[in-house]
């Protein structure tokens, strides 16, 4: 019989696969509601997060926080209006806090060679405090410390700034047992012919503290205002 085998008795046509559709060849419609969101810019991302606050703040640690962004606008205050004058600033009982980060700077720095060895001191003074600022942001997610962390930045660049600007002198007293050859800035100055610049790169260190300073003001301040909000909701 025509279609059918005539050994096994078994019948070709139902073995040969169906004739597929065009629809059924077309592949699936996507659903009428379905559509895709763009991601915000990352400049926006990047501004909540600087601005996060928590949602619930509890009274005690908030007017913590206060009492302590008042002593740090006090505190920052006295160097901004100091100037660069070593004998408030090297007088601070802050510049021993920092002279520990800025001798590891330099060991840091040195297999990348003797420039960098001296630079790593100041280097790793002014950037330490920023690695904090953001662990505090990107971990902690606590925008209020990491303004603080920023206000430690800039006194350090204004720690600095008298350094600076003894290099063409090497005046300031520095660790026992150092001597004038061991002045960071006198060294670096003089590596590229610019120790007639000291005052000049003095005064950037400076105004790059108080900029910093004051931008962790104006960002500790609008954080705190944000907390109390949200603490006027408990």
């Amino acid at each position: 019989m025509a279609g059918i085998c005539p050994q096994c008795g078994i019948a070709y046509s139902k073995w040969k696969k169906s004739p597929v559709s065009a629809q059924e060849r077309s592949p699936p419609s996507e659903p009428e509601n379905f559509s895709i969101e763009p991601l915000e810019p990352l400049s926006k991302r990047v501004l909540y997060r600087l601005l996060e606050v928590p949602d619930t703040v509890d009274s005690m640690a908030f007017w913590g926080r206060v009492a302590l962004f008042i002593a740090f606008f006090i505190w920052g205050w006295s160097f901004i209006l100091g100037g660069i004058d070593w004998r408030s600033i090297g007088g601070s009982f802050l510049h021993n806090a920092n002279l520990p980060f800025h001798e590891f700077g330099h060991v840091l720095f040195r297999p990348l060679g003797r420039f960098m060895t001296i630079l790593g001191g100041s280097l790793f003074q002014v950037m330490m405090p920023l690695g904090l600022m953001l662990a505090f942001i990107l971990q902690r997610r606590d925008t209020f410390a990491a303004s603080i962390m920023l206000w430690w930045s800039g006194q350090n660049f204004i720690d600095v700034s008298p350094y600076i600007a003894d290099a063409p002198y090497r005046a300031l007293p520095l660790i026992m047992g150092m001597g004038e050859d061991a002045h960071d800035w006198g060294n670096l100055l003089a590596m590229t012919g610019s120790l007639h610049r000291a005052g000049l790169y003095a005064g950037l260190s400076f105004g790059t503290g108080v900029v910093l300073m004051l931008l962790s003001f104006c960002w500790g301040g609008y954080l705190l205002y944000r907390q109390h909000r949200n603490l006027n909701r408990l």
